[in-house]
């Protein structure tokens, strides 16, 4: 199974470090952020990852190259101006092949092992207890599917699902949520809920501590 990191973001969150710098080169534990997604991408079995570019995009490649070094082999969907999260999926569908595929939003860090989301249904989100930034969360969960009512949690920006049900999408511009949303009402996605450590790392503030916890760890 392939994976896709996005990558493409402008990051005005974090501006001015992203004023120079993709969010996902910034670095946390001495590392990029992205690095941790390939390296646990590459600790799961994943070979063939697909990373969608934007602003800065040129200082990916140039500072991951073809991901050998990492145990993957990246793809580069280059998008010019950024197309949104479902945009810039169905702009890398002929990079993905077919079947399943994780996704992996570029500006989180989790220590999920990756090898739990491979053995999920297809159609499955990864869900984290709401941080203060969100507390109301995004999706109900109860017995383990995306439900109507339930313990609502917040989506963790990783997932596994359907190339195919990005393939009727029109080419352009287009976000995520609502299609989950919509594909959540209509009873077809899972959810996986992960109680390790989690982090949207998207302010300044938020990535001190990211580097502080890893640091620690160390």
């Amino acid at each position: 199974m392939k994976a896709m990191i996005l990558a493409a973001g402008r990051g005005e969150r974090m501006r001015p470090l992203t004023d120079h710098t993709p969010k996902p080169l910034l670095e946390a534990g001495g590392r990029p952020l992205i690095q941790y997604h390939l390296q646990r991408l590459a600790a799961a079995g994943v070979r063939e990852v697909v990373i969608n570019t934007a602003w800065l995009g040129e200082q990916l490649p140039a500072v991951l190259g073809d991901g050998s070094r990492f145990g993957v082999s990246i793809h580069y969907s280059h998008e010019g101006q950024a197309l949104e999260t479902a945009g810039g999926i169905r702009r890398a569908l002929p990079l993905l092949g077919e079947g399943d595929f994780l996704l992996v939003n570029g500006d989180i860090y989790c220590d999920l092992p990756l090898e739990r989301l491979l053995a999920a249904p297809s159609g499955t989100l990864v869900l984290v207890d709401n941080p203060d930034h969100n507390p109301g969360g995004d999706f109900a969960l109860a017995d383990g599917r995306i439900a109507e009512a339930g313990r609502r949690l917040t989506y963790a920006g990783l997932a596994r699902l359907p190339l195919a049900w990005f393939a009727n999408l029109p080419q352009g511009h287009g976000a995520l949520g609502p299609l989950l949303r919509q594909w959540a009402k209509a009873g077809r996605l899972h959810g996986l809920h992960h109680q390790g450590y989690w982090l949207d790392v998207g302010t300044p503030q938020r990535l001190a501590a990211l580097d502080r916890q890893l640091r620690g760890q160390a």
